[in-house]
């Protein structure tokens, strides 16, 4: 596993792990937790060093799993955790990110994560309610202290991205990007680049369809995310089908897998941009972290993009009331 570097001189391995789906949105949770600690092991022993959770997944569980899995080797991995949710009765009510919860917010997690200093600490999404001159300053003062490492945003406009790192300098964006999810490419991607800030994509299978394991025949479990997201309609997975086989044909060529197409696409698109799917086995731990060896031609790059410019996405990536949290 190589390396890349995010903003801020933040040096990650090139493809990270995703935890959220180790504590929720994917239908029933691990009955056995000493898997879900085996996985995370695991992934560091595969030259995995990007571990992605939030305070929220649980919430709080997933934060106490990953500091607990990888507190033996906490000098060898990084950790992203995010703040930004008002949480009452184990459940996310609203955004709150006024700077005397985001304070909060980081003492809690540095307990949970059993650690001294978190290494990115994003905000989960822009609360309009404050601004983000106050979200960077609070979160610099946290660096200050030396609480926090780097700072990140999730989901933000490139308005907002220029606000807040003209206060504080931001460090890493994440935000879902695939071949089915291109929104980042008009403004995002190009100030990220112009300011030298990273990006990390969450959903980079397209939650699961670009590995071509979902099709209109699957049945999501209760409590399955997917379930909600207009995207994953049968209608919908029906018309978005034409990408993924082409991914699968490609695939078949270079002996591959598809995620491992749709990872090694992202990864060809910028030198800082750093995917982080996520999986509760080790054998996609270890397929996804391949990807990092599978080079695309120029050619094959463009045959994609064409193709999926051609066809289109069909469906909203997110429910309306989650598509509201984004920023414009």
């Amino acid at each position: 596993m190589h390396t890349r570097t995010l903003g801020q001189d933040l040096e990650v391995s090139a493809i990270g792990l995703g935890c959220m789906g180790m504590s929720q949105s994917y239908g029933p949770n691990p009955g056995d937790r000493d898997d879900m600690i085996g996985v995370l092991r695991g992934a560091v022993d595969r030259g995995i060093t990007f571990f992605d959770t939030a305070e929220v997944y649980g919430p709080y569980v997933n934060e106490e799993l990953v500091g607990e899995a990888l507190a033996s080797v906490r000098d060898q991995v990084v950790f992203a955790t995010k703040f930004g949710w008002r949480i009452e009765n184990s459940k996310s009510v609203g955004l709150d990110s006024r700077p005397e919860q985001i304070k909060h917010v980081a003492d809690a997690s540095l307990r949970r994560l059993r650690t001294d200093t978190i290494d990115l600490f994003y905000q989960h999404r822009v609360d309009p309610d404050v601004p983000i001159e106050d979200v960077a300053g609070t979160v610099g003062e946290l660096v200050q202290a030396g609480k926090v490492r780097h700072f990140g945003l999730s989901e933000a406009g490139a308005a907002t991205i220029r606000r807040a790192h003209a206060v504080h300098p931001v460090t890493a964006v994440q935000s879902e990007y695939s071949l089915w999810t291109r929104d980042p490419e008009p403004e995002v991607l190009p100030t990220l680049a112009e300011l030298g800030i990273g990006f990390v994509p969450f959903s980079p299978l397209g939650k699961g369809f670009l590995t071509g394991t979902v099709d209109t025949t699957t049945a999501f479990t209760a409590g399955d995310i997917r379930t909600t997201i207009p995207r994953f309609k049968q209608d919908n997975l029906a018309a978005n089908q034409t990408l993924v086989d082409h991914v699968a044909t490609l695939a078949h060529t270079k002996n591959a897998t598809p995620g491992q197409v749709a990872l090694a696409w992202l990864l060809a698109q910028h030198p800082s941009i750093v995917p982080i799917p996520g999986t509760r086995r080790i054998a996609r731990v270890e397929e996804n972290a391949a990807a990092t060896q599978l080079a695309l031609s120029a050619d094959e790059r463009t045959g994609l993009d064409a193709l999926a410019a051609l066809v289109g996405v069909h469906g909203d990536r997110y429910n309306e009331m989650h598509m509201s949290l984004v920023d414009k």
